[in-house]
């Protein structure tokens, strides 16, 4: 069977539900039509002992969802493989849940449209972020390889194409990979496909999520004096923390991060408190999403929001006496960084002008990606894909397609470039 083309490769690989660690079936059909196209497929499922030693990921291997997701690659090799560079065109095949409800189609189903400009859209579940983008590194791998074939390019080297299991849940299948590779040959740099609005990414933030617990007093509606409410308490806790966060946007600085209003987002995403509408709350849990910048570590931007904490509980007589917990939960994202004058990003800045793209310069990103595993194993990587984070996790979740277009010639020219190798050298 032939490859499909992109816009069919992109419009199947949307139709799966990969959500709840589900990504089986998706990258079984995809390591099928891989085999089909000549690449050479490799299958790997991540050990949950080994990911527990990683410091992205619980402690407890128990607590580490990986059996059954398994992560594929294909590999093309190019002229005398040995004799040149390697490079991995990665995207991953896990989607954030969809509720159904604020949709205006079944997210599973993909649907074609049009933009109020007339540009060509794809709405679906991972449209976005980022099964596109996955489609894109595959056709970007066969066109170079045609190209080779054809006489029209002198090359040697390897091209990786990964679609990796688990990225919304820490990096699993690129976490495995980068602390073993599947491969018998060593990988010279990665580009990671996430939606970067067509910018070259070369810095990531990191992330920490922490989970606080306040224990207060409960009472009868109808003598709530005789309570004590964690909600005030929480409210002073959270104020505190966002002028924490106002701080270190002022504080720590980072020339990629110069265009965010809010570089270092703190995020109480979940709050749940009481058990009756008639009692006053005297229980309170709250979920938080903590920023870190590169060149930071998670463990001092984790002891800065302790020690605030601290701050709030010394002034406070109850809390003192019932200090809150404040412990971290689920994945980490340690911020990465790799430098512009890396080759991998020089190539795909040239490939970035050639297409007729205006912004080159590198830019960070206010989220964390896979690239902080591949980084952390000694393999420059950059990040770049169609798609704006801004329309990612989102009900009618849409890409514009000639942005994923203009990423599939993008990508292709920024592997030739550096597997050339003298011309960014």
């Amino acid at each position: 069977m032939a490859l499909p083309g992109l816009r069919d490769l992109a419009t199947r690989l949307c139709s799966f539900d990969t959500t709840d660690g589900d990504e089986a079936a998706a990258a079984e059909w995809l390591r099928d039509r891989l085999d089909d196209a000549g690449f050479e497929t490799y299958t790997w499922e991540a050990n949950p002992d080994r990911l527990a030693e990683h410091p992205s990921f619980p402690d407890d291997p128990a607590d580490i969802d990986a059996a059954g997701r398994p992560s594929i690659a294909g590999v093309l090799e190019l002229g005398d493989p040995d004799a040149g560079r390697t490079i991995v065109l990665n995207g991953h095949l896990d989607v954030v849940p969809a509720d159904d409800d604020l949709w205006t189609s079944d997210p599973f189903d993909p649907v074609w449209g049009e933009a109020d400009d007339g540009a060509e859209t794809l709405t679906c579940r991972g449209a976005v972020d980022m099964k596109p983008a996955v489609a894109a590194c595959v056709h970007a791998a066969v066109d170079l390889r045609e190209a080779v074939e054809s006489g029209g390019l002198d090359l040697d080297g390897r091209v990786v194409v990964e679609a990796v299991a688990g990225e919304e849940d820490g990096g699993i299948g690129a976490a495995a990979a980068a602390l073993d590779s599947p491969y018998p040959f060593d990988r010279d740099a990665a580009l990671i496909a996430e939606p970067t609005e067509l910018r070259a990414v070369t810095a990531t933030e990191g992330t920490v999520m922490k989970r606080l617990q306040i224990a207060g007093r409960s009472a009868h509606a109808a003598t709530r004096l005789e309570g004590i409410d964690t909600i005030p308490l929480f409210e002073e806790i959270r104020r505190a923390f966002t002028d924490l966060e106002a701080e270190r946007c002022e504080r720590v600085t980072h020339p990629m991060y110069d265009e965010f209003a809010v570089p270092w987002p703190v995020v109480c995403g979940r709050v749940e408190a009481g058990s009756w509408a008639s009692t006053v709350p005297g229980t309170l849990t709250a979920e938080w999403r903590i920023g870190v910048a590169p060149g930071e570590t998670v463990d001092e931007v984790e002891a800065e929001f302790e020690e605030r904490l601290a701050e709030v509980v010394a002034d406070d007589d109850w809390l003192c006496e019932h200090p809150p917990a404040f412990d971290r939960f689920s994945i980490l994202f340690e911020p990465a960084e790799v430098d512009a004058d890396e080759p991998v990003v020089r190539s795909l800045q040239a490939a970035m002008s050639d297409a007729g793209l205006s912004n080159t310069d590198p830019t960070g990103a206010t989220y964390g990606a896979d690239n902080r595993h591949y980084v952390a194993a000694g393999i420059p990587t950059v990040v770049f894909g169609p798609g704006s984070i801004d329309r990612a996790h989102f009900p009618d979740e849409t890409v514009r397609w000639g942005a994923v277009e203009t990423a599939r010639e993008v990508i292709r020219d920024a592997a030739a470039q550096f597997l050339a190798g003298d011309a960014i050298d």
